[in-house]
């Protein structure tokens, strides 16, 4: 994730990613992974986005999912009206005065069914989860972000 100049966010890999539909946002309950990871409960509620994303005109797919905790919410505008998606999101917390910083954690795994489906991934394919966490002022979790991307055609680079 880069911030610009002009007080943008984009994906570093200098893919654009685009919604090969309708983003479906929904109200979730945290399970107790992600939980651990945005320092809630399990069960409070969660403010949920999923997108299947393309790019390359189409050949490259991700299935994208954001979740923001209601409690990061309140007290500012979006306790009344839904936050943006990711990356807007992260320039709509900038704007509330919160100082990003991402950590995002890396594995493969098997696809499930439906997943090897919308990522039409070949049969033994592996996909990569990554889970990116958004935290404001260098310590309280605000965002996760959720990606599913083919494991045989992606590379991840870090700066150190």
């Amino acid at each position: 994730m880069r911030h610009g100049a002009d007080g943008r966010f984009t994906e570093a890999d200098g893919l654009r990613w685009e919604n090969a539909e309708e983003p479906t946002a929904t109200r979730t309950d945290a399970p107790l992974a992600l939980a651990d990871l945005l320092r809630v409960p399990p069960g409070e509620p969660l403010f949920t986005y999923q997108a299947l994303q393309t790019a390359d005109r189409g050949r490259v797919r991700q299935l994208h999912t954001t979740y923001v905790p209601f409690s990061v919410l309140v007290g500012t505008k979006y306790e009344e009206q839904a936050p943006p998606p990711a990356p807007q999101l992260y320039e709509a917390l900038s704007e509330l005065g919160y100082e990003l910083d991402f950590t995002e954690y890396v594995r493969t795994r098997m696809p499930l069914p439906d997943q090897a489906l919308s990522l039409r991934l070949p049969e033994g394919v592996p996909l990569l989860h990554i889970l990116r966490v958004a935290r404001g002022d260098g310590s309280k979790p605000l965002t996760l972000e959720e990606f599913h991307l083919p494991g045989d055609d992606t590379e991840l680079m870090y700066r150190p």
